[in-house]
């Protein structure tokens, strides 16, 4: 009679240990290579907790930043193979592989954030089904704040680059300095503060975010908004893992991953006001460069873009021709 009492209790165990295990919200981890305080990652941390809401609890997603789980070139890779749920990185880190991404970081061609959502809608399909190739489904994407022009004087003509040196941290800024006339100086973003200081550079192309976070008022004057491209950040999940939620999960996931994005873009557009603001009350000139200074550029734009889409072929077309078609004349 024990045995059979013991036995019976040992059932009603087992099942309620089975329903709180059916029960259990499915969790996963999203990483991000950015620090906790990033508007991204602020964003990322809205779009965990509302992902929770919409799928009723049945999703947990933590966030977990600073190169925590993989350093940010290798997020993609490791979600691609399983290692996490899910993931964050900067698109041009994929381009080796998917050269479609770069379109975002092709200088001079957008000037806005209309320009940017464009552009953005136009290569989301290629981005989506390069992704899907790699087992990947993308979530949503957020640009960072334009980049600016930061010059020790103010810039009136392009002939005012020749034999300047401006700091260049990738092959595109390389191709910019050497178009404009500018030496190319190599510093890390680590050591801008230092090369300024020190002379080393006369003017970059970096967003007004990066310039409050260095403090370059204290070693140089002026920030004019030239606007010169719009880098995004993508966010994306595993295929397997977004497959083992059911229907209703995925529907109501990718619903709040486009009222992420919706909200990202706004926060990206106030972090580059206010970051702005924060460069005048510093002391530093903002302005536009002169009309001859913007046409210059903007001629560069087409000069990168057609260089682009001869070395990434047939689907840059697909993004730049109808970019170029439909931009206001």
């Amino acid at each position: 009679m024990r045995r059979r009492t013991a036995l019976i209790g040992l059932g009603h165990a087992l099942g309620a240990s089975l329903a709180l295990g059916a029960n259990a919200p499915t969790t996963w981890r999203l990483a991000t290579g950015y620090r906790a305080s990033s508007f991204h990652t602020e964003n990322l941390r809205w779009f965990a907790e509302a992902a929770g809401r919409a799928t009723g609890g049945a999703l947990r997603i933590d966030v977990v930043p600073d190169n925590q789980l993989a350093p940010l070139a290798r997020i993609e890779g490791e979600v691609r193979a399983g290692r996490i749920e899910a993931g964050e990185t900067i698109m041009s880190s994929l381009v080796a592989e998917v050269p479609i991404a770069g379109a975002d970081s092709v200088p001079f061609v957008v000037s806005s954030y209309v320009d940017a959502r464009r552009l953005w809608t136009l290569q989301r399909p290629l981005i989506e089904r390069h992704f899907a190739e790699r087992g990947l489904v993308v979530l949503y994407a957020v640009p960072w704040p334009p980049q600016g022009l930061y010059s020790r004087r103010p810039i009136s003509d392009v002939s005012d680059f020749r034999g300047s040196r401006m700091r260049t941290y990738n092959a595109t800024t390389v191709r910019i300095a050497q178009l404009l006339g500018a030496e190319p100086v190599d510093v890390p973003m680590v050591q801008v503060a230092q090369a300024l200081q020190a002379g080393r550079i006369d003017s970059m192309i970096t967003s007004a975010v990066t310039g409050v976070e260095s403090s370059v008022w204290q070693h140089i004057n002026h920030y004019h908004e030239i606007n010169a491209w719009f880098p995004k950040n993508i966010v994306f999940v595993s295929r397997l893992a977004f497959e083992r939620l059911d229907a209703s999960q995925r529907q109501a996931l990718l619903r709040t991953a486009g009222e992420a994005e919706a909200r990202g873009w706004q926060l990206s557009e106030a972090a580059a006001s206010t970051s702005t603001q924060t460069l005048r009350q510093q002391g530093m000139t903002v302005s536009r460069v002169p009309a001859q200074v913007d046409a210059a550029l903007k001629r560069l734009g087409e000069k990168f873009s057609r260089e682009w889409v001869r070395s990434v072929g047939h689907e840059a077309n697909a993004i730049f021709v109808p970019y170029y078609l439909q931009s206001p004349r």
